[in-house]
């Protein structure tokens, strides 16, 4: 495990980031990072290696500030943009294209309840190369909304105390966001500085799958917290936003892009790799009528988890344009849904489906394709899907919006 504060953190110092200006040139930079990527994805989840000079790399390229808006210097691109991108980099490496997750999440937050002080502070930072990476749920409490973590005024200032897990992000993060109560009992986040004193972020992850995201704990002992970085998160409760199907969407462009990988995978080691079954008559497993069906109607699916995906993304993009009401906020979130049942249908079915086609080669250490499997079945549960169907079956019928928190 590394260390609680990993020497190879250092605050921010990027003076080489780009500023990207359109969404054709964040596709670009995400193609051009995902070739990169692609190639020591195997290797780092194989010696579960964090990605530290990737993201280096990743913050360079401007990426971490395409969401920024224009006023302030951004591209904004557009939130089905934002999907291809999540798509892209998680097809080349499903762990480490879930890290700039929460950092997207958590500046949907920014947007929607920010002060324009806190605004014009927290963009420039991330369009100077600054990546967020949010405090998770606690580990113990009821509900993931729930928990003991507590922002207290004292005679010395407001301090910050509690400890939450599924951080991903925060390990390699210059500010780590938190959601806590405060006095009133009110939900607040706040953006704590990294190298905060009082603050550990604890590289305690050990699940079999998504091993390079480094989500573990992250430890709040009194620390001390400025006033100006507090964001009322009790006041989303209140209003319709986009803060919560925006973060499911990013949820669900994971999971595509890990079906992506392993249909590729299997289509490769078929053709190089495999042999045909005895009974067959063919010369090439390739030419197997029955593998050569799965792969058809994986791609089928695979097609269409992706339209869906992009499709809930625009319906996003044109909620946005105007202004959002409890309708429209609900229409995001059912459209998103409809996205999340079908990416995470694929990402289990074709990392199943993977080694049954390519064989019991395919097993092998050597060739590491488990990681596929290990990295939706991991990432698969971070919100059940069982939940989604329930969403939008309760809305058709009912006419019962979803409930306004981050996993809708």
């Amino acid at each position: 495990m590394s260390s609680a504060h990993s020497p190879t953190f250092s605050p921010l110092r990027l003076p080489r980031v780009h500023r990207i200006q359109s969404d054709p040139e964040a596709l670009a930079a995400a193609h051009r990072l995902a070739a990169e990527f692609a190639a020591g994805a195997s290797q780092r989840d194989r010696e579960r290696r964090l990605p530290w000079e990737e993201l280096d790399r990743w913050s360079e390229s401007g990426l971490g500030g395409i969401t920024v808006p224009r006023e302030h210097g951004g591209a904004d691109v557009s939130y089905a943009t934002l999907a291809e991108i999540f798509v892209i980099l998680s097809a080349a490496d499903g762990s480490l294209g879930q890290i700039p997750q929460n950092h997207f999440g958590v500046l949907g937050v920014l947007r929607e309840i920010g002060s324009e002080a806190q605004k014009t502070r927290f963009y420039a930072e991330v369009l100077a190369g600054g990546r967020l990476g949010n405090a998770g749920p606690e580990r113990r409490s009821k509900t993931v909304v729930e928990g003991g973590t507590r922002l207290r005024r004292t005679p010395q200032g407001l301090r910050l105390d509690g400890e939450r897990f599924y951080s991903t992000g925060a390990l390699f993060a210059h500010r780590v966001p938190a959601r806590a109560l405060d006095d009133q009992g009110r939900a607040v986040q706040v953006w704590v500085p990294r190298d905060a004193p009082g603050l550990t972020v604890i590289d305690d992850w050990s699940s079999f799958g998504q091993r390079t995201t480094a989500s573990g704990t992250v430890r709040f002992e009194a620390v001390p917290v400025d006033e100006a970085d507090v964001l009322p998160l009790w006041q989303l409760a209140d209003r319709p936003g986009l803060f919560g199907p925006g973060s499911q969407l990013l949820q669900a462009a994971i999971d595509q892009g890990i079906a992506q990988a392993a249909l590729a995978e299997a289509i490769a080691f078929v053709r190089e790799h495999a042999r045909p079954w005895t009974d067959s008559g063919v010369a090439r497993a390739a030419d197997d009528p029955y593998i050569v069906q799965d792969v058809g109607r994986l791609e089928v699916d695979l097609h269409a988890a992706h339209e869906v995906l992009l499709e809930s993304g625009r319906t996003l993009d044109a909620v946005a344009a105007q202004p959002v009401t409890a309708e429209s906020s609900a229409r995001a979130s059912v459209a998103v849904a409809e996205a999340k049942v079908l990416t995470t249908r694929i990402a289990l079915d074709a990392t199943e489906k993977l080694f049954e086609l390519a064989g019991s080669s395919a097993t092998r250490d050597v060739h590491n394709l488990g990681r596929h499997w290990r990295n939706a079945r991991t990432h698969t549960l971070h919100d059940p899907v069982r939940w989604k169907a329930h969403l939008i079956g309760n809305y058709l019928l009912n006419h019962v919006p979803p409930p306004r928190h981050s996993w809708n």
